[in-house]
């Protein structure tokens, strides 16, 4: 599904670099069709497993675009969500693009729960909580250069927007329209909060260098802002 709502994009001016993280079930096989009828899409195959960081900056080394933008395989797109953030970036000349997404079960059902992007995102903001859904967001590589998720077990995609935030040197733009679908699995790590903490901390003390003291500090107010602003943010819909 994920690549299929690629292909089904409004704008056309598109590549995809599809990375293999050396996949053990009939994943090359679904994707060998579409490198045959499809001239845009380019797989990269590891032999060896490697993670997400690696796959994402093997992407992005090879990436010829201006803009940069990230889908996992479980996750997909509304087929104006290029389109609707491209334009909206070059009107505002904005760096840094995210937007809402709606949540679907591991079937592709709606759950009926919206993430609502916030209008305007400082850096100061985005420290205390990862408001930029990774499958949304969209930014700049001719102005900003390309921007690398550093090598930590987790919460790559939270320190990659932080650091394309604070190169911007201006706030990330969110779009009110839900242009995206994550897929919520069981085993997800956003369903393991524990360990969440733990590759928080890490996150401000290991990637940030921020003191042990200061790092706690911003736990502190990590968990101030996901039990009692960011709910604002998350609305029920039918």
């Amino acid at each position: 599904m994920a690549i299929e709502s690629v292909l089904a994009q409004t704008y056309r001016h598109w590549e995809l670099i599809i990375v293999d993280d050396a996949s053990t079930d009939d994943t090359l096989q679904v994707i060998s069709k579409y490198l045959i009828d499809t001239y845009n899409i380019q797989l990269i195959r590891l032999q060896t497993n490697h993670g997400a960081a690696f796959c994402r900056n093997k992407a992005i080394s090879l990436a010829k675009g201006e803009y940069i933008a990230f889908l996992d395989s479980d996750d997909f797109w509304a087929k104006d969500k290029l389109s609707t953030q491209i334009s909206f970036m070059q009107k505002m000349q904005c760096d840094v693009c995210f937007t809402s997404y709606l949540q679907v079960d591991e079937c592709g059902n709606s759950l009926n729960k919206r993430i609502n992007a916030i209008p305007t995102l400082s850096y100061k903001k985005l420290l205390l909580n990862n408001y930029i859904g990774n499958l949304t967001g969209i930014y700049n590589a001719s102005v900003l250069g390309k921007i690398f998720c550093p090598e930590i077990p987790k919460r790559q995609d939270w320190a990659l927007w932080l650091t394309a935030v604070e190169m911007s040197d201006k706030p990330a733009l969110g779009i009110a329209e839900d242009l995206a679908f994550y897929r919520v699995r069981s085993d997800s790590m956003s369903a393991n909060k524990v360990k969440l903490l733990k590759h928080n901390f890490n996150l401000y003390y290991k990637h940030l260098g921020f003191s042990a003291v200061k790092s706690m500090f911003y736990m502190g107010l990590f968990l101030w802002e996901y039990f009692f602003v960011r709910p604002k943010y998350i609305t029920l819909v039918t």
